[in-house]
């Protein structure tokens, strides 16, 4: 995040007009985060001035979720989207996921397994090179790296 206002974090030199900003910040889930404030979305990041608002990990994160639907573009590339995220605000993302992206391509780059359930198409890399691709159900189906993966991560939540 820039030290500038959230609304200009949100739109990066690009104004859109067709875009409804409210609408996107309501989407992650940052809403009262910027109506509680009193400058709402013109709120100034960061330490820029005495007033400066800190956003936590997760408050960035979800910013950065919403200036990446805020562009126009045809696809989205999400690298680790909700890492900063408590489960709560990543399940929420994970549920809304199609709503967020609008029926663009995404990419959807994660370690957590349980995120890819709500993909469409998943591709597993090892050492480099593509060693499965498939849906969640498809892959665990196979038990190949996939399964393996997802069962040992599942392995911390059930101890």
């Amino acid at each position: 995040m820039f030290n500038i206002s959230a609304k200009e974090n949100l739109e990066c030199g690009h104004h859109n007009e067709e875009k409804d900003i409210n609408a996107i910040i309501a989407d992650v889930g940052l809403e009262k985060r910027f109506t509680s404030d009193q400058d709402g979305l013109d709120c100034v990041l960061e330490d820029l001035n005495s007033e400066g608002v800190k956003l936590s990990g997760g408050e960035a994160q979800k910013l950065a979720i919403a200036r990446a639907l805020y562009k126009d573009a045809p696809f989205v590339i999400l690298d680790e989207p909700t890492a900063a995220l408590d489960p709560f605000s990543e399940a929420e993302i994970y549920e809304n996921f199609d709503k967020l992206v609008g029926g663009k391509t995404a990419i959807y780059i994660s370690h957590r397994m349980s995120s890819c359930k709500f993909c469409d198409r998943i591709v597993v890399f090892k050492d480099g090179k593509l060693v499965e691709d498939g849906n969640h159900d498809s892959l665990m189906h196979k038990q190949g790296e996939y399964y393996t993966l997802y069962q040992a991560q599942a392995e911390y939540y059930q101890q």
